[in-house]
């Protein structure tokens, strides 16, 4: 019998969407639900991860389209205090002049899923500690990715899904020369910027364009001129029709994590304590980056995209913390977990189910006593250039080991995400900035009640028993004036070099990575150590939670975790408070309300005229009587979902997924159907934009654009 979900709850792996073909169809999706497993065939095989956002092919020669804010940091990276793109926009002119993104950008494209639970925990015996399962299965992880990586050009991943009750293999074609093709100016790209960020009404053109290559036999290759448009097997049209209120609109995407089944005990120690803690240091972190690199300096450029993540992190947790405290989150999870405490009684086997439960909640009181003891220190190795020190002297240690046998990050497959991020810390590095950084993480470590001072990191750097911010002000003056880490050559050279090197080493970041290595190494273990009984626990409650919720009528989803994902529903408004009512669509007259003329409501002049002539081209809503910016749907989504193509019922591209309302983002841990509603790019703007601002026809040609009638 097929099950399903309250509202438009869920974020359904490809295989589950038979489950809910009936909602699915009584909504309004136009393709047979069973298509959409197969994610080698349309639409699914148009549908791809950038590692941390979605995307989606949009012509057969490699165009992608994903939000701004994920391609933004390719613009930063781009872009120098002489030829500043983030104020101008950027646009090539031919293939000839696109533009290798920032190192390390990639193209995934999901090629097969597999099902690998039992060789994951196949070997798994009673008795074993947890650091034995944590090596059993991280053991098994990397054999069978192995295995998969002997296709040439895939890179393949082992995740787990219901906290480990199933382990499934993510193959995928890894396209490693990506280019930035275009992507407009902050004006339009982050239009409102932080103070508009996770709020309605919204008028944000959050949309850029990058390009996959492949070398000329069609295979993956790293950046070279002769290297070739690729040429995808599926694309989408793109929607000059879009939507109206109440359509039925789905996204395809990879979100990244969320927390709805975890128990009381880790909500109570999330919102009574790490988020508030974390909320007070980033705006502390936010105010040392802006004094230490003056606006406009080529150290803001350098510092634009850590300062863009973290005032959304910052926002993004005064809304959750606001959002557990609106739906009394801890109240609601007591409530859930006495239900399921019921239903376990009634159950045959349910004392083993109970017994679960309480090591479960006792190893995550552990976990969490563990955190507030290592929160300081935690954050005061945040130096880049300590971090990279820190890499490299493991990564010396680990080549002394068969492949096989090293840590994962420090294999023969991680080597180019190892070279291309010590690559890339020249565009986002300034010692004047970091120092500001590193200062106030030392200062937060020396201080705050709860941290746990650690002896060989006081002893290594030298800081006094108390805070002297003179004193430890000239202790990192000497770091920065004698290290070579800031120097891309030296860094890459390290690569190469033996254990002994940085022994020997007199750079004083590499000697403190040396002298805490042994200390790290046992705060690892001890993690490997909770996160292997954790992986012998979890299952068992998961498989708890799906019984329960069977028995109830309900299919249960995995949480989020990177992996490709539907969500589905329909344009739709909402009331998230008394009072206040959102519309479902913006149009462009409310960008020339809200402008001011300075950052962020500076649109350009030529949208400014565009908008008061009324020159709305084929891409107005007869409804609204103009162009619509943005709009809400009540879709299930959270981060990694950036850019995922939002779909009408044929499969056609018509937005793109890009933010939540500030009511929405509790619902990483709790789903409030009356709150969550989900904010898109529409199609029609992203084209009237192309068209009538920037001139982009030369892409709107290689666009299949369809009229939507």
């Amino acid at each position: 019998m097929a099950q399903t979900a309250s509202a438009k709850e869920g974020m359904w792996t490809p295989d589950q969407l038979p489950q809910i073909a009936d909602d699915l169809r009584e909504l309004g999706l136009e393709l047979d639900p069973a298509s959409l497993t197969d994610l080698t065939a349309f639409p699914m095989g148009a549908v791809i991860s950038l590692g941390g956002c979605t995307a989606s092919f949009v012509s057969p020669t490699g165009l992608v389209v994903t939000n701004h804010h994920c391609a933004r940091g390719s613009i930063q990276y781009n872009s120098t205090e002489e030829e500043n793109f983030l104020e101008t926009g950027f646009l090539a002119g031919s293939l000839e002049d696109e533009r290798a993104a920032a190192p390390g950008t990639r193209v995934y494209v999901t090629v097969n899923v597999e099902d690998v639970t039992e060789r994951v925990r196949g070997n798994i015996e009673q008795g074993m500690s947890g650091e034995e399962i944590f090596a059993v299965v991280d053991n098994a992880e990397k054999a069978i990715v192995a295995e998969c990586e002997a296709q040439a050009g895939h890179r393949c991943q082992v995740s787990s899904f219901y906290g480990g009750l199933q382990y499934k293999l993510i193959d995928r074609l890894e396209i490693r020369d990506v280019r930035l093709v275009y992507g407009p100016g902050d004006s339009i790209g982050k239009y409102g910027g932080d103070i508009d960020n996770w709020m309605w009404p919204r008028h944000t053109g959050d949309f850029a364009f990058y390009r996959a290559y492949v070398g000329p036999d069609g295979l993956p290759a790293d950046y070279a001129e002769e290297n070739v448009p690729f040429k995808p097997e599926h694309v989408l049209k793109v929607s000059a029709g879009g939507l109206n209120d109440g359509d039925f609109v789905m996204a395809a995407g990879y979100p990244g994590s969320t927390q709805r089944y975890t128990r009381l005990t880790e909500v109570e120690q999330t919102f009574n304590w790490q988020y508030p803690e974390f909320q007070a240091l980033l705006a502390d972190w936010i105010a040392a980056i802006e004094d230490a690199a003056p606006a406009g300096s080529d150290a803001r450029i350098k510092y634009e995209s850590r300062l863009a993540g973290l005032n959304n992190y910052m926002k993004n947790l005064g809304g959750q913390i606001e959002g557990a405290r609106r739906v009394d989150l801890v109240g609601r999870r007591a409530e859930r977990e006495a239900a399921l405490n019921t239903w376990i009684a009634q159950q045959s086997g349910g004392t083993d189910y109970a017994a679960t439960l309480a090591a479960l909640d006792a190893l995550s009181a552990e976990s969490a006593e563990v955190s507030r003891e290592n929160w300081g220190y935690s954050n005061a190795n945040r130096s880049q250039l300590l971090s990279a020190a820190k890499r490299l002297y493991r990564l010396s240690l680990e080549r002394q080991k068969p492949n096989e046998e090293r840590e994962s990050g420090y294999q023969e497959r991680d080597m180019t995400f190892f070279r291309q991020g010590l690559q890339a810390l020249d565009r986002r590095f300034d010692p004047a900035v970091e120092k500001a950084e590193w200062m106030l993480f030392l200062k937060d470590y020396m201080t705050a009640s709860d941290t746990v001072r650690v002896a060989a990191f006081d002893e290594a750097l030298g800081l006094p028993e108390n805070w002297d911010e003179e004193a430890v002000s000239d202790i990192l003056d000497t770091y920065y004036a004698e290290t070579e880490l800031d120097e891309t050559e030296f860094r890459l050279s390290l690569m190469e070099q033996e254990p002994s090197f940085f022994g020997e080493s007199n750079d004083p970041f590499i000697e403190l990575a040396v002298a805490l290595y042994e200390t790290d190494r046992e705060m690892e273990a001890a993690a490997k150590d909770r996160a292997g009984r954790m992986a012998s626990l979890r299952p068992d409650y998961m498989q708890a939670i799906i019984d329960w919720q069977a028995s109830e009528g309900f299919a249960a989803y995995p949480d989020a975790n990177s992996t490709l994902r539907v969500t589905y529903g329909t344009v739709l408004g909402g009331s998230p408070k008394d009072g206040l009512v959102y519309t479902p669509f913006t149009t462009l007259e409310g960008i020339t309300e809200k402008d001011t003329g300075e950052e962020p409501f500076n649109s350009p002049q030529r949208q400014l005229d565009l908008i008061e002539a009324g020159d709305y081209g084929q891409y107005a809503l007869d409804t609204l009587g103009s162009v619509p910016v943005n709009f809400l749907s009540d879709l299930d989504s959270t981060g990694g979902n950036s850019g995922s193509p939002t779909m009408n019922g044929k499969g056609e591209l018509v937005g793109l997924l890009f933010d939540g309302t500030i009511e929405s983002v509790n619902s990483d841990w709790d789903f409030d159907p009356r709150t969550t509603r989900t904010i898109h790019v529409d199609s029609r703007y992203m084209l009237w934009v192309m068209d009538k601002v920037d001139a982009a026809d030369r892409l709107i040609e290689e666009m299949t654009i369809v009229s939507g009638e």
